[in-house]
C-alpha cells in the first residue's frame, strides 16, 4: 500500500481554497458579531427570569432550577447557532479541498458505513444509545479501498428520576483492502480487554458475530503482553500478526494520543478503531488560525494514512 503524498499547504492557501478563505472570513466575522448580539440579548432576557423565578411565584425550588437551566441552554444554543454554523462551512471547504489534494472524497454529515457495523458485530466498540458520525474520507490508496470516518457514542445514564448521557467512546473507524490475503477471522486487542468470570484472567474463546474465535498463542512474549489476539484460524493469526504490529500499534495510538487501539482482519479487510479526540478540526471562527488547522489536520490524516499503510505491509521473516 503506497503512502499518499503529503498535500502543500503554500500550494493550497496560494489557489482556491485561499480565495475562498479569504471570502469565508468576512463570513465568519459577520457570524462572530451575531452571535455576541444574541448573547448580549440573551442574557437581558435570561437573567430576569431567573430573578423572577427566584424571589416570585411558590414553585418547587428544583422546577425553578430545571426552568432556569433549560432556558439557558437554549438561549445559548441559540446565540452560538451561527457562530457553529460558519466554523462548520469553513471545516467542510477545507476538508473537501485537502481530499481534492489526496485524491479522496469527503463528507461532512455522514451515516456509519460497513466498517462501522463490523466494530459493532465484533464488539469493538461499546455499546451506546445516541451516536453521531462525521469527517467521512474515502477512495483508493495506492490502489487500495480506504475509509475513514469519526463516530462518537453515548450511553444514557440513570441518577434517580434524572437522566444524561456520557461519552464512552470517540475516535475513527478505517477499513481498508488488506494486501496479503486472508480467509479466517482474526481480531487484535489490548491485552485483558475479555476478562473470566471473576475477572481472573483473560477469556479463551469470544462468541462474537456467529463465530467462534479462539485466543492464540503469538509465541512472542512482548506482543502477548500488549495484545491480545482472538482469530478462527491460529496458523494464519501468526502469519497476518507479524511481531512488529506491537511497535506499529502503539505508534498508532500516540500519534493521536489514543488509547486502545483494536484491529481486525474480516473478509479481505483490515478495519481499525481507536479511541481519540474530536479530529479533522480544520474549521475556526478565527481566520487567522487557518494555517495552523490545516496543518493539524493534514498531519492528523496523513499520520494515520502512514501508520495504515505500516501496518498493511507485507511480514518481513
Amino acid at each position: 500500500m503506497a503512502v499518499i503524498e503529503r498535500p502543500d499547504v503554500d500550494a493550497l492557501l496560494n489557489g482556491e481554497l485561499g480565495d475562498w478563505l479569504r471570502e469565508q472570513a468576512v463570513v465568519r466575522d459577520a457570524a462572530r458579531e451575531k452571535s455576541n448580539s444574541r448573547f448580549v440579548l440573551s442574557a437581558f432576557l435570561v437573567l430576569p427570569l431567573a430573578a423572577f423565578l427566584l424571589f416570585g411565584p411558590a414553585l418547587d425550588g428544583q422546577l425553578k432550577l430545571w426552568i432556569i437551566m433549560g432556558t439557558g441552554a437554549v438561549a445559548a444554543w441559540w446565540s452560538y447557532l451561527p457562530r457553529a454554523k460558519a466554523v462548520k462551512e469553513t471545516k467542510e471547504g477545507i476538508n473537501i479541498a485537502l481530499a481534492q489534494a489526496l485524491g479522496l472524497d469527503y463528507q461532512h454529515d455522514i451515516e456509519p458505513g460497513l466498517g462501522f457495523e463490523r466494530a459493532q458485530h465484533f464488539k469493538m466498540v461499546p455499546g451506546f444509545q445516541r451516536s453521531s458520525f462525521e469527517d467521512l474520507w474515502s477512495g483508493e490508496v495506492g490502489g487500495r479501498r480506504f475509509t475513514l470516518h469519526e463516530a462518537h457514542l453515548q450511553q444514557k445514564r440513570q441518577s434517580g428520576k434524572n437522566s444524561h448521557y456520557v461519552t464512552v467512546f470517540r475516535g475513527p473507524v478505517m477499513t481498508l483492502t488488506f494486501d496479503r490475503q486472508f480467509h479466517a477471522t482474526t481480531l487484535v486487542e489490548r491485552a485483558k480487554r475479555h476478562k473470566k468470570f471473576g475477572f481472573f484472567g483473560e477469556k479463551d474463546s469470544l462468541g462474537v458475530a456467529g463465530l467462534d474465535l479462539q485466543k492464540a498463542d503469538m509465541v512472542h512474549p512482548r506482543f502477548e503482553d500488549e495484545f491480545t489476539v482472538y482469530t478462527t484460524d491460529q496458523v494464519e493469526a501468526r502469519y497476518l500478526v507479524h511481531p512488529s504490529y506491537v511497535e506499529r500499534l502503539i505508534a498508532l495510538e500516540e500519534a493521536f494520543s489514543g488509547k486502545k487501539v483494536r484491529a481486525l482482519f474480516h473478509q479481505g479487510e483490515l478495519t481499525i478503531v481507536l479511541e481519540t479526540s474530536n479530529m479533522f478540526e480544520s474549521g475556526n471562527i478565527d481566520a487567522g488560525r487557518d494555517r495552523e488547522m490545516i496543518e493539524t489536520c493534514i498531519e492528523q490524516f496523513m499520520s494515520m494514512a502512514d501508520l495504515a499503510a505500516s501496518l498493511n505491509e507485507p511480514a518481513r521473516g
